[in-house]
Order: C-alpha cells, then sequence, then structure tokens
C-alpha cells in the first residue's frame, strides 16, 4: 500500500511548489494523477517501463490497451513520431493543446508496453494548465491514461480518483472539475483518410473542417476479443457503473414513456431503479429517482455530467439504470460512445 498525498492546486493561480515535487515524483519513477480538461489522469514517466507498468498495476489494465503519450511542446513530437505528416501539422495547429489525440508511427524511443507492441503511438497536448505545468517541470512526455480503476467510469473530480486509486499512486492534484469529462477524441493519421478511433470533444465536423475528410472506425461501433485495440477504449467494456445500464434510443415522447413502463415493472420486482434523465425530460419522470444528466441542446451539458452520474447512482445503491440516449451527431456521437459502452443492452423504441 503506498501513502498516497492528495493536493489542491488552483489552476488559474499554479502554487509552482507542488508543481515541483510532483514532477520530482514523475522523475524518480512515481505515480501522480493530475487534472485535463477531459478527465483526470494516472501519470508516469513515458520512457520509465518499470513506472510505465505502475500505471497498468493501480489501474488493473490490461497489457494490450495502448497508453496515450502527453507532451506540452509541439516540438517534442518529432521526439516520438517517427513522421508527422501535414495532416497532422495542420489538424495540431487547429486543436492543439487541447482534447484531441493523434496516432502516429513512433520512434523506437517509445516501449511496447506503451503502444502494446504497435507500429503507433497514441500523442496528445492537453490545454489544462496544471497538466502542461507538470509536464514542463518533469522536463519529460508523460504517459497518461484515465486515472480510475479499468473499466469503471472515468474520474471528471479527484474525490472519483480517490474512490479508485487511493493507497495506488503517490500524489492525486485535485484541480477542480474537468471541462469536457469525456476522454480525448482519438484520430488515426496513419490511414489514408483520418480515422476517429474514439470520439470526444473534437467531433468529426470539426476534423473535416481543417482536413475535408475524416471517417469513423467500424471498431466504434462493434468491437469483440479479436479487436487489435489502436487506441486506449476500442476493445473492453468500459465506462460502467456496478448497476446495470440499460440504454433506451428512439423519439424522445417514445423512449420517457418507455422509461416509465419499465421503471414500474422492475421496481415490482424488487430492484431499486435510477433514470438518468435530461432538462427536456426531468418532469416525465416525476416522483421517480432521477438524476437529470444535462440540456440536449447544449451537449457538453451532459458530457461533463455523464461519468460523475453514473458513479453517483452507484453511491445511491441503483441495481438498474434506465438513461437516455441523445442525438448521435457532434459531442453527441461521443456520449452515446460512452453510454453504449456502458450499457448491457440497448433498446429501440
Amino acid at each position: 500500500m503506498i501513502k498516497t498525498e492528495i493536493v489542491k492546486v488552483d489552476p488559474e493561480n499554479i502554487d509552482y511548489k507542488i508543481i515541483k515535487r510532483a514532477a520530482h515524483i514523475i522523475n524518480e519513477g512515481g505515480v501522480v494523477v493530475f487534472p485535463t480538461e477531459t478527465v483526470y489522469g494516472i501519470g508516469a514517466d513515458t520512457l520509465n517501463e518499470q513506472a510505465v507498468d505502475k500505471i497498468f498495476k493501480a489501474k488493473g489494465r490490461p497489457q494490450d490497451n495502448p497508453l496515450i503519450v502527453h507532451i506540452a511542446d509541439f516540438d517534442e513530437l518529432y521526439n516520438l513520431a517517427a513522421e508527422v505528416p501535414d495532416n497532422a501539422k495542420k489538424l495540431a495547429e487547429k486543436y492543439w493543446p487541447g482534447p484531441l489525440t493523434m496516432i502516429l508511427y513512433k520512434k523506437d524511443i517509445l516501449s511496447d508496453k506503451i503502444t502494446a507492441g504497435l507500429e503507433t503511438a497514441a500523442i496528445r497536448f492537453p490545454a489544462n494548465k496544471i497538466a502542461l505545468a507538470l509536464i514542463k517541470e518533469s522536463k519529460k512526455p508523460i504517459a497518461a491514461p484515465s486515472a480510475n480503476t479499468s473499466g469503471k467510469p472515468s474520474p471528471t473530480e479527484a474525490a472519483h480518483v480517490a474512490e479508485d486509486l487511493m493507497g495506488k499512486v503517490d500524489m492525486i492534484i485535485d484541480g477542480g472539475r474537468t471541462d469536457i469529462g469525456l476522454e480525448s477524441t482519438v484520430v488515426d493519421m496513419t490511414s489514408e483518410i483520418p480515422m476517429i478511433l474514439r470520439p470526444g470533444g473534437v467531433t468529426r465536423e470539426d476534423v473535416i473542417s481543417v482536413l475535408g475528410s475524416c471517417e469513423y472506425d467500424p471498431a466504434i461501433i462493434k468491437s469483440d476479443d479479436k479487436t487489435v485495440p489502436k487506441s486506449p477504449g476500442q476493445k473492453y467494456r468500459h465506462y460502467s457503473p456496478k448497476a446495470k445500464v440499460l440504454l433506451y434510443k428512439g423519439n424522445i415522447e417514445n423512449i420517457a414513456g418507455k422509461i416509465n413502463e419499465e421503471y414500474e415493472k422492475f421496481s415490482a420486482e424488487g430492484y431499486k431503479i435510477g433514470i438518468m434523465s435530461t432538462v427536456q425530460t426531468e418532469k416525465k419522470y416525476t416522483g421517480k429517482s432521477t438524476i437529470v444528466c444535462g440540456d440536449r441542446t447544449n451537449p457538453l451539458t451532459i458530457s461533463a455530467n455523464l461519468f460523475k452520474d453514473l458513479r453517483e447512482f452507484d453511491h445511491l445503491g441503483v441495481d438498474i439504470i434506465l438513461a437516455e440516449a441523445v442525438e448521435e451527431k457532434g459531442l453527441g456521437k461521443a456520449i452515446m460512445n460512452r453510454l453504449g459502452k456502458a450499457s448491457s443492452r440497448t433498446i429501440i423504441v
């Protein structure tokens, strides 16, 4: 059991004494959890295999699930990537720093532990000020997947990290709630047409606006044990609370009616039920155990709350979560990707 230190850092008034201590931990082969604009990450020295092993151990993460390498300077990309195509430069110019990870052919400096034996690596330049300060002070790229127990909802607050990783990491930097609440968009830049392997805050429409073309990888829709993941989140069931999640798709009036029907049915069978609703539908579930995830007209409000609310249902001791689908366009595609992976069944109504 590791003694975990939790420290608060204001992103608008960063205490660099704390950042120096955190960087020292990274440079000594330790593990530090830090906030990004997407979710909290569990970080270690990318170039230290023993340190990277600690990430996998703390999370209980499968070794064939590649890690994302975080940098704080675009020029660092040339030390890690075997080639940086013009398309990657254009996308970086528009969306770095930000919630965008690019898949590029790697240099040998990156070990198979980072890339899961692939010839490619996932690299990101985050926008969060605390993350950038830590990477810069460490003077090396930091490997960092989401700071949760593998398979559980990703953490958007330091309290979520403490639930999962207390005693398993050296330091947790509490920088407040994350902004986007979903992991970064992962775009494969090694394919002829840029391919989104994991949707996120940078949408397909955003990529097309810069590069003219972009597609979704088929593994986003369906993956199985034979899938060779080029990106985190492609192969395994993710983002799952303890409760069983049922996802309802269709016309919103029909969804609400079906959820009310199923609520009564499952409750009569003795299950404790929770409903994940939106601002537009909360009144349709009057008197029922409901958490309002956000506003359908502003998908960012839903993405920012999604993982937090899944965890909250667990705190309430819910057995089954009845969740509404959202429109699969823009950020809604990323929300539905996470809900789809968290759910055990999708019901079309």
